[in-house]
């Protein structure tokens, strides 16, 4: 019997690689999001190598109708998800008195909204064939809030609250809920997000993963059916201090890390 899993923003970075986790392991894929011919490039090669089948969609999820327009558009078709892999999403570094309305209410959108709209449309299915999974990629941005880059953090401190109770919401059903947590890792994100001339990236004040190796971590943990996983030694040491040092020196790091 074939499996399939849908993941977003799988046109590059960590979903990308997600993508190639999945049909390296046998999956059918549905592989959403803006770029049609990233997505077609990248299908082409899943179905080439793991003899897969990997399905398109173009899609732009920071559209508030996007969610149940693709869910209905894969149910009408007699898509079934047993996977659900909830990736994309973007950030914008700098004041936020100073950023741009419109791309903040995107962000809302696409890191909160349409990541909760699609999960739900999606489970009932899972949870009344008693097996499914759902992977959420968050940041460390999510343990601390985030001067410089307000929004984004909180963002991403929604995606793992959700997670965490919605994994515990559904204990003995048989559907998981991962949170995936990476750190700075090498994917077009920083350049769209107008972070590479942060302290962070710019100085290198912390290590620098590689999409592969976050996605596969991601990949084992929810496959493990671990509730949140975050990517990287030191990443983890700084998860684990901003729960015990003051709160305002938490930020005040985070600030500093995220200043140009």
């Amino acid at each position: 019997m074939s499996r399939m899993a849908l993941i977003t923003g799988a046109s590059s970075g960590i979903g990308q690689e997600l993508a190639r986790c999945f049909a390296g392991d046998g999956w059918d894929v549905v592989l959403a999001a803006r770029r049609e011919d990233k997505l077609k490039e990248l299908a082409g090669e899943l179905e080439a190598q793991h003899q897969v089948s990997a399905r398109t969609e173009a899609v732009d999820l920071a559209n508030p109708s996007a969610p149940r327009q693709l869910f209905e558009r894969l149910r009408g078709e007699g898509v079934a998800l047993d996977f659900l892999v909830n990736n994309a999403g973007f950030g914008q570094a700098g004041a936020f008195a100073e950023s741009d309305v419109d791309r903040v209410a995107a962000m809302l959108q696409l890191n909160m909204v349409s990541l909760t709209l699609l999960t739900r449309l999606v489970l009932p299915g899972m949870v009344a064939r008693g097996r499914g999974k759902v992977l959420n990629v968050a940041s460390t941005a999510a343990f601390q809030p985030g001067p410089n880059l307000a929004v984004y953090a909180a963002t991403k401190a929604y995606v793992l609250s959700f997670s965490e109770a919605l994994d515990a919401e559904l204990r003995g059903t048989g559907v998981t809920v991962t949170c995936l947590c990476p750190g700075a890792t090498e994917t077009e994100f920083a350049r769209e997000a107008n972070m590479e001339g942060t302290a962070v990236f710019k100085r290198g004040l912390l290590p620098m993963g590689s999409a592969a190796d976050v996605a596969r971590e991601g990949y084992r943990a929810c496959m493990d059916g671990r509730r949140v996983v975050i990517t990287g030694a030191v990443n983890r040491a700084g998860a684990l201090a901003s729960k015990v040092m003051p709160r305002r020196l938490v930020t005040a790091v985070a600030g500093k890390l995220m200043a140009h």
